[in-house]
């Protein structure tokens, strides 16, 4: 084969495996390329331990949106989180927002309980009943110094 006939083919294979890397790309981190339609509200949570950008929101366990930012509040020292939410949602003024984790080892989200207000929540208001993340850790030392405890307190 030619020099120059050998040189297309490579320069062809190469830009072949290009674009196949290129689409497996926008294939597998599409969701974090676009920015989902919606409206945002906040959440100042006291802990968000395991909370992200991109992390889920649920309603009555359906993904219903996603965590747009998360950022510290320096006069509160709270953690200011940006929910998008679905335009065809309309969540109660009085709606709560937790932070729930799948199982002892699964990921985080933010679980949100609609109220029972009459008033929805607008673009940019804040969900003001929150409850920040529960450390598993905690809870267990917590568990463990109560059961010695009870062993310390028998005769």
């Amino acid at each position: 084969m030619a020099p120059a006939v050998e040189h297309r083919a490579e320069l062809l294979a190469g830009a072949a495996v290009l674009a196949a890397a290129a689409g497996f790309l926008i294939w597998g981190f599409g969701d974090g390329f676009a920015r989902e339609p919606g409206y945002e509200v906040r959440a100042s949570f006291p802990d968000v331990d395991g909370i992200a950008v991109g992390t889920e929101v649920r309603l009555a366990g359906v993904r219903v949106g996603r965590v747009s930012d998360v950022q510290l509040n320096p006069q509160t020292y709270m953690a200011d989180a940006r929910l998008t939410i679905p335009e065809g949602i309309a969540l109660p003024s009085d709606s709560a927002a937790l932070i729930q984790t799948d199982g002892l080892l699964g990921g985080a989200y933010i679980l949100i309980q609609p109220g029972g207000s009459p008033e929805n929540l607008a673009p940019g208001d804040e969900i003001e009943d929150v409850q920040g993340a529960v450390s598993l850790l905690s809870l267990m030392m917590k568990f463990v110094d109560s059961q010695a405890q009870d062993e310390e307190a028998q005769p």
